[in-house]
């Protein structure tokens, strides 16, 4: 091949290299470009004011209500909460509210997971924990990790509490068998 031919293949090798480089990155940069917010909007999983009711068959009634939800992709039934309030109206009992900065709410079943900064209050008893699990399908409501029940009459330290919303049983225990359940008289 004579040097002509050479410089001519690669002048034309340098002009189709340009050409490919500038329709497929440079025009696929600009169609992502040109419509960002209908991407955003196709992708998003983010609801404000979220709101949850419920009753079961014992006439029991279930509310939830958040800030912000975010549906789980892998599973739309599955929703996590910022900034909790839940109401638990138990028939012929008071009613049991309950608060705490993060959850996770199932809308098949309502079983619902409270996290960091728990409160539960009823009538003269406040209970402070950071994680709470409520089962409706169990009639289980499981308060732990660093449980304080309040009251006019005393305060207590424990593990685990469990409340049976059915037989109105609570079950306050430790996880080791060594340690005991701290509780205080205030009067």
């Amino acid at each position: 091949m004579s040097k002509k031919k050479i410089k001519i293949f690669f002048f034309l090798l340098l002009i189709f290299s340009i050409t490919f480089y500038y329709f497929y990155f440079l025009n696929k940069k600009n169609v992502i470009v040109e419509n960002p917010e209908e991407e955003k909007i196709q992708s998003s999983n983010v609801l404000s004011e979220v709101n949850f009711s419920s009753q079961d068959d014992e006439g029991n009634i279930f509310t939830i209500t958040a800030s912000e939800g975010e549906i789980d992709f892998s599973d739309n039934n599955i929703i996590f909460l910022k900034k909790i309030k839940a109401v638990i109206k138990l028939k012929n009992l008071e009613e049991i509210l309950i608060s705490s900065d993060f959850g996770k709410y199932n809308t098949l079943n309502s079983h619902s997971i409270f996290s960091k900064n728990v409160l539960i209050t009823n009538k003269d008893k406040k209970i402070k924990s950071e994680y709470l699990d409520f089962s409706p399908q169990k009639n289980l409501m499981t308060i732990s990790k660093n449980v304080k029940l309040s009251s006019i009459n005393y305060s207590l330290l424990a593990d685990v509490i469990e409340l049976n919303i059915k037989t109105k049983k609570v079950e306050i225990f430790m996880y080791e068998g060594l340690k005991k359940v701290k509780i205080k008289s205030i009067k």
